[in-house]
């Protein structure tokens, strides 16, 4: 008995081995019918509608969804401009006044108008917006909330539909962006360049709402529907980069009936918005939104031919990045994101293989850097143990800069005098960055000399390359000046030595830092780098709405902050110091935290930022990084780098450092998936082995005891 016993206690152990790969399985109701791209987000997506997201997080999904008329090359480097709803690449004319079309590069273009012709046979995902009644008229139009009250989210619709998409639908969605009541982050900037979209702002603003205003019964300038697949935009002036503008998803199509559906009565009380549920033409179509646990995306069966790329850049073949050339995409039917607020949890279970690659909108590698990464002889390498899990490693250097700015109008460090120059100059010099990129960043970011990033018209590598006001070129490398250099600035700067040369009194300066965003060891550390000059460094930390509100009143001294490209031109980084985005000049929320204005710059950059590339172009971008190294706005600053994970049955997961649209390129091998879940989550059966046991032996003279007085009692 003993025996046969404990031989069921090993054959139950053993019958969980056999399941080891559903065991600890999160997705155990999933079925395995179709090819899923499992992932994650850390944040829930506050905003869905593209004419008001502007979030990289939130852009992970909508970038699945939405096709704007341009995109990106998914391989080539630097980024490539392709068609995605247009059909070819749009038609640019410059005007003069008489709307007369000039020659390009002439003194008298005072408009330009974009002709876009979309694809013919560009069609919405399925939805019951488009459904209809045997009139034509929409089927799910309610007169009130208790008329739709059994209807909670898109799938309690039985009806859907889906229709071609006409020019006009990109139309609208330009109106949309111009509505005031949409707030969208877009409105300000683009008024600037599209003709009639501040009037016709303020022409809707004045209309009194009650329900779905129908943007297409009021005209805007400057937008013109030629034919069904054809549309133009007029704006003023020469703008080239209007064109990567047409590569963002606020350019998508929005149909006026999908905007009619969402704006039914009681529809925003139950989050049945078009800031919930996107309705687009790319690959994915959202099937659900539970933002506070998991997202679902699942192939659009209305989407369009496409096909992977056949051509990428140098080294790509070599990678496995174009095995699937000229093949149909997508390759997945269905991804799931699953939210994980904490780094610990998402990290074990992309080790368990229950997440295809470590990092989506943010690569959290450096979170266990000790254990992803070791510094080998040729420099960074992959650990044994994510060796051992066969595990391939993908780099991107992120088009984005990190910086530490000056506020130019504070009165100790700010101003453009010599003295104050030197003061910037020399504790940009004693702020070791390098340090603070090995220390903090396990050395995956690049030092900053200009606020251009790699991979951006404009950032120069070498010598010619590197801010001559910080760093000396010294056998091939820069090398950052001693900081005996430092201390004779500071001096020459009315501060010998930290003090103040008339009163004796040692140079305080503070920095504003998001109180998230720091930690104990980083602040001794940035201390240690001023003390090396003698001056006294303090701390004012706060949440991120106080420090968004010193910006913009000019209430800082040093701050920190960082820009990642909208689009790859210089002028996405320049514009960070133009006088006019000054928060205290525009009255807006500028991106110009430094309050830098200098004439010369701005006059540079005006006439840049209408220039087609050019070496002339380029010249002139070299001359206003000269000017900011000089005047030393930015203390000093980094390229994000950042490497990502993945797992060896994730395939094509190469980064795009501008563009989110991904998730049709990659592929993944299920099976190789489900070998590996059960290779790596077998489940450790000796202590149940043991405890079987250990009770079987406590049992067995129970047992036989009752059977000896069962015995007694016969007898």
């Amino acid at each position: 008995m003993r025996l046969s016993l404990i031989s069921v206690v090993i054959a139950i152990a053993l019958q969980l081995v056999a399941c080891g790969d559903v065991y600890n399985n999160p997705y155990t109701s999933v079925s395995d019918d179709k090819i899923i791209y499992y992932s994650h987000f850390q944040e829930p997506p506050k905003h869905l509608d593209p004419a008001i997201s502007y979030a990289s997080d939130e852009s992970l999904f909508i970038s699945q969804i939405y096709e704007p008329p341009l995109g990106y090359h998914f391989l080539k480097r630097p980024y490539v401009l392709k068609t995605m709803a247009a059909s070819e690449v749009p038609e640019i004319t410059p005007l003069n006044a008489d709307m007369e079309k000039v020659e390009e590069g002439s003194d008298q273009i005072a408009f330009t108008r974009f002709t876009i012709r979309i694809e013919p046979e560009l069609r919405y995902q399925p939805h019951p917006a488009f459904a209809k009644k045997s009139d034509g008229s929409p089927l799910y139009i309610f007169e009130n909330a208790a008329s739709s009250e059994n209807f909670k989210v898109i799938a309690d619709f039985p009806e859907t539909s889906s229709r071609l998409v006409h020019a006009n639908d990109f139309i609208y969605q330009i109106k949309r962006l111009a509505d005031p009541k949409n707030k969208s982050p877009m409105l300000g900037f683009m008024a600037q360049y599209i003709v009639g979209m501040r009037e016709f702002s303020q022409q809707l603003g004045k209309i009194e709402r009650n329900g779905w205003v129908n943007l297409d019964n009021h005209d805007m300038e400057g937008l013109e529907v030629i034919d069904d697949n054809t549309y133009s935009i007029l704006i003023n002036g020469s703008y080239p980069q209007f064109t990567y503008w047409l590569a963002l998803h606020f350019f998508a199509p929005v149909p006026p009936e999908v905007d009619q559906f969402f704006h039914n009565p009681g529809f925003k009380e139950k989050n049945l918005t078009l800031d919930w549920y996107p309705v687009g033409t790319g690959a994915f179509m959202m099937t659900k939104n539970d933002p506070n646990s998991q997202i679902v995306l699942e192939r659009n069966p209305n989407f369009r031919l496409e096909y992977y790329p056949k051509e990428g850049e140098e080294g790509d073949r070599e990678l496995g990045y174009l095995e699937d050339a000229g093949k149909q995409i997508p390759f997945v039917d269905k991804a799931i994101f699953s939210l994980e607020k904490e780094l610990l949890p998402m990290w074990t279970k992309f080790l368990q293989g229950y997440y295809d690659r470590s990092g989506e909108g943010h690569s959290n590698t450096h979170k266990f850097f000790d254990q992803a990464f070791v510094i080998g002889p040729n420099g960074l390498e992959m650990s044994e143990e994510m060796k051992s899990h066969d595990l391939t490693v993908t780099t991107e250097s992120k088009p984005g800069t990190h910086y530490y700015g000056f506020n130019m109008l504070d009165p100790v460090l700010g101003g453009y005098t010599e003295e104050r120059r030197k003061l910037r100059q020399a504790l940009s010099i004693a702020f070791n960055i390098e340090d603070e990129i090995d220390i903090f960043h396990k050395g995956t970011s690049l030092p900053a000399h200009s606020p251009i990033p790699p991979g951006i018209p404009g950032y120069l590598e070498g010598e010619e390359g590197i801010n001559p006001y910080v760093y000396d070129w010294v056998d091939g490398a820069p090398k950052r000046k001693p900081i005996e250099h430092a201390k004779k600035l500071l001096a020459e700067a009315g501060y010998p030595n930290g003090r103040e040369a008339k009163t004796g009194k040692p140079l305080t300066i503070y920095l504003d830092v998001q109180a998230r965003a720091t930690t104990p060891d980083k602040q001794d550390w940035q201390r240690q780098q001023f003390e090396k000059l003698g001056v006294q460094l303090e701390f004012r930390s706060t949440d991120w709405n106080r420090f968004r509100e010193k910006l913009l009143t000019g209430n800082t001294q040093i701050y920190t902050h960082g820009w990642l490209a909208d689009y790859p031109d210089p002028e996405n980084f320049l514009f960070l110091l133009y006088s006019p985005e000054s928060p205290l000049i525009c009255k807006c929320d500028g991106a110009n935290n430094s309050n830098y204005a200098n004439d010369e710059y701005d006059a540079l950059f005006e006439k840049m930022r209408v220039m087609e590339p050019s070496p002339e172009r380029e010249a002139i971008v070299a001359q206003m990084l000269d000017i900011l190294r000089r005047d030393a706005v930015w203390m000093t600053g980094y390229h994000p780098l950042d490497n990502y994970l993945n797992n060896p049955w994730l395939f094509n997961a190469k980064r795009h450092g501008i563009s989110k649209t991904f998730l049709k390129y990659v592929r993944v091998d299920s099976e190789l998936r489900r070998q590996k879940r059960a290779d790596w989550n077998q489940p450790v059966i000796w202590p149940v082995v043991t405890l079987g046991i250990f009770v079987i032996l406590l049992f067995i003279p129970a047992v036989r005891a009752y059977r000896r007085r069962q015995n007694m009692t016969i007898h």
